[in-house]
């Protein structure tokens, strides 16, 4: 049975380049973006749903994000509309992945809201990214088409980093990719020599 190491960070936090990490040490990363993505996709589960609980999201086949994007700003009760239709396909998808990597001895699950949507109680322990808070606005700014408004919605969605950082049961700071690095083979290391078998 492999552990199901939870990894989560707000907007900007180098969540990505951590999961690259783990991918680089050889553990599975299931990316609850990417399946949201494989979800809003022409022939995507979520499709017919949101394009019927959200009119005028429907492009070429698939769900326009950025269409989503703007309903949900004009409307921001929206949002638990959307979350009750994806959220049980996207457990499925995570679900089925953990299913398929068994054997792992690590399996990493990157999800963005994970204390948010209490997917924490179903992980064998989290590790957050973190990083100062204007390293974060700053990588955050310099990403094509995001906005101070864009940013501060986005925050408003997520719990503080300081919270997040006190329910952790690992700390990978990001700052330098060196410190990521280290602290990621650091988590590793921990989890494997505490594995019943190891």
């Amino acid at each position: 049975m492999s552990y199901r190491l939870g990894l989560t960070g707000g907007i900007g936090m180098g969540k990505s380049t951590a999961a690259q990490m783990f991918r680089d040490l050889g553990h599975p990363v299931w990316d609850a973006d990417a399946a949201v993505h494989r979800l809003y996709a022409p022939g995507g589960a979520a499709v017919a749903p949101v394009a019927a609980a959200f009119p005028g999201v429907l492009r070429d086949g698939g769900v326009d994000r950025a269409a989503l994007r703007e309903a949900l700003a004009a409307d921001p009760s929206g949002f638990a509309r959307l979350e009750a239709i994806v959220h049980p396909l996207v457990a499925l998808d995570r679900a089925s992945f953990i299913a398929a990597h068994q054997d792992a001895p690590i399996v990493v699950l990157d999800i963005p809201l994970l204390f948010e949507g209490g997917a924490e109680r179903q992980m064998d322990g989290v590790a957050v990214v973190s990083a100062p808070a204007k390293v974060q606005r700053a990588r955050v700014l310099a990403r094509p088409g995001m906005t101070e408004a864009d940013f501060q919605m986005i925050l408003s969605r997520q719990m503080p980093d300081a919270e997040k950082r006190k329910r952790a049961d690992f700390l990978i700071p990001s700052d330098t990719l060196d410190g990521a690095r280290a602290a990621i083979v650091d988590i590793c290391t921990r989890i494997m020599a505490e594995r019943p078998h190891a």
